[in-house]
């Protein structure tokens, strides 16, 4: 394990880029998802899967690899960012988004490429690559998040609520005390109201409440982008739906499974102050599978965008790329 007080934060994201392809690819079911290809094709391949669930992709993401070693697939999951039908929470799980992931690597024409996501992301790439170890050549995880029942219940019962205390006050406020027993099915109920108000009002608090859990310090430009209504409504609908149902995996499924993955190359990039998904997971993790390398970064909180988070991340994409300080 290595611990961020022996690195120097010297890494950061590399220059903006523009994609050189983009497109939608049509998954059945009536969805379409929107894409993006950066870097250099045919050099290495890689696939940035994305927060949430329901987070969309940000220009940012694009700039994790260096452009001239990688060619990174990005996509927004289904009823995120530029994918259709929009907010779409039907034909919308986990097992559906990995065989996605599946076409859009066929499509690339790759025999098999590097795993990358962070928070819900990690979840999701954890779950591809125990389905598709063949198509997985590394995995780089961010804030491990690993669906089990005391991790949903630090976000929505007890935990992370006693460290942002006038926060979650404001989250619980909207809904009615009878029914705070069940947040997660509560706020479910009112992002798929016939109401809009109540669909956007819900959508709101639940967007923010993730927002505040994301960051070490507060951020007013993310709590913002996070508040803005082309965001949080696909993020919270689809995200409370995917809570609901324990995100479509067995209790405890992606540590049981881990044997299936253990030799290939992980690199876990873990903020020590993450209130979102706390250090124990990541921990657990690389307990279950000592040959995975944890990078702990102990001034970071949840989000990508932290200083020793984006040194942690560009650090781990250039050594699997081969490429040292």
């Amino acid at each position: 394990m290595i611990n961020s007080n022996m690195l120097d934060y010297k890494r950061t994201l590399y220059p903006e880029i523009e994609p050189y392809e983009t497109g939608m690819l049509d998954v059945g079911e009536g969805h379409q998802l929107y894409y993006e290809r950066v870097g250099t094709p045919g050099a290495k391949p890689a696939v940035f899967l994305h927060g949430g669930p329901g987070g969309g992709m940000a220009p940012t993401h694009r700039r994790q690899w260096n452009p001239e070693l990688y060619d990174v697939l990005l996509f927004d999951q289904r009823g995120c960012g530029k994918s259709l039908p929009f907010a779409e929470i039907e034909n919308n799980d986990t097992w559906r988004i990995v065989e996605d992931v599946e076409r859009l690597r066929d499509m690339c024409g790759h025999e098999k490429w590097q795993v990358f996501g962070g928070s819900w992301g990690a979840t999701l790439a954890l779950a591809y690559a125990q389905k598709h170890p063949e198509r997985t050549s590394e995995i780089v995880l961010r804030g491990v998040f690993l669906a089990r029942q005391k991790e949903k219940a630090w976000l929505y019962e007890y935990g992370a609520s006693e460290i942002m205390s006038e926060q979650w006050d404001q989250f619980t406020g909207l809904i009615p005390e009878g029914e705070r027993g069940n947040l997660v099915e509560a706020y479910h109920d009112r992002l798929t109201s016939e109401d809009e108000a109540t669909r956007l009002a819900a959508a709101k608090e639940w967007s923010l409440w993730e927002g505040t859990v994301a960051t070490l310090l507060p951020n007013d430009a993310l709590l913002a982008d996070f508040e803005d209504p082309a965001k949080a409504v696909p993020f919270a609908r689809i995200c409370a739906r995917f809570f609901l149902n324990d995100f479509y995996l067995e209790e405890a499924q992606l540590l049981r499974d881990v044997d299936k993955i253990r030799d290939i190359p992980t690199i876990i990039v873990q903020g020590r102050h993450d209130i979102c998904t706390p250090p124990t997971s990541a921990w657990e993790l690389k307990k279950a599978m000592p040959e995975a390398e944890l990078w702990m970064v102990h001034d970071a909180g949840h989000s990508a965008s932290e200083p020793g988070i984006i040194d942690g991340l560009v650090r781990a994409t250039d050594k699997l790329a081969g490429k040292t300080a």
